[in-house]
């Protein structure tokens, strides 16, 4: 009888943890794509209470000179800067990989505990998600798209 209820709090116990969901990692990412006609300077905020802030202003249809798209980026990482105090933190559900809206099917973001680094998905209109690579930092910069 005492075999069935240690086996049965075992059971309970296990059955709860398997309930639980994963906590998110909490941090700061930042990075910057550049591709298909498309730029991004992108920011992630993960809090100790699971709220999450992002903010990826984009300039679609680029076709610009080099020079152009160096101002572009510039003027991207002002606003994203610029905008980031008013950014509001927001729900995900997270299954420690993968953020997704409360109760949505597509990816907002991918993490990758071994590197720590997170992938935004970015969904433009009706294209496929654009995945933007962004690294772990301690602190934002002025330029999301310079290393370190």
């Amino acid at each position: 009888m005492r075999r069935v209820a240690v086996m049965a709090v075992l059971a309970l116990v296990g059955g709860v943890a398997a309930c639980s969901r994963p906590a998110p990692p909490v941090g700061k990412w930042e990075g910057g794509a550049e591709t298909g006609g498309t730029i991004v300077a992108a920011r992630v905020e993960i809090m100790p209470d699971g709220g999450v802030k992002v903010s990826a202003p984009d300039v679609t249809y680029v076709t610009a000179n080099r020079e152009q798209v160096n101002e572009l980026r510039a003027r991207l990482a002002s606003d994203l800067a610029n905008a980031w105090p008013d950014v509001k933190p927001r729900s995900f559900d997270f299954d420690g990989k993968t953020f997704r809206k409360p109760g949505g099917v597509a990816p907002q973001m991918v993490w990758d505990k071994d590197t720590n680094q997170m992938t935004l998905e970015l969904y433009i209109g009706a294209n496929p998600a654009l995945p933007i690579p962004l690294r772990p930092v301690a602190g934002f910069h002025d330029n999301p798209y310079a290393s370190g």
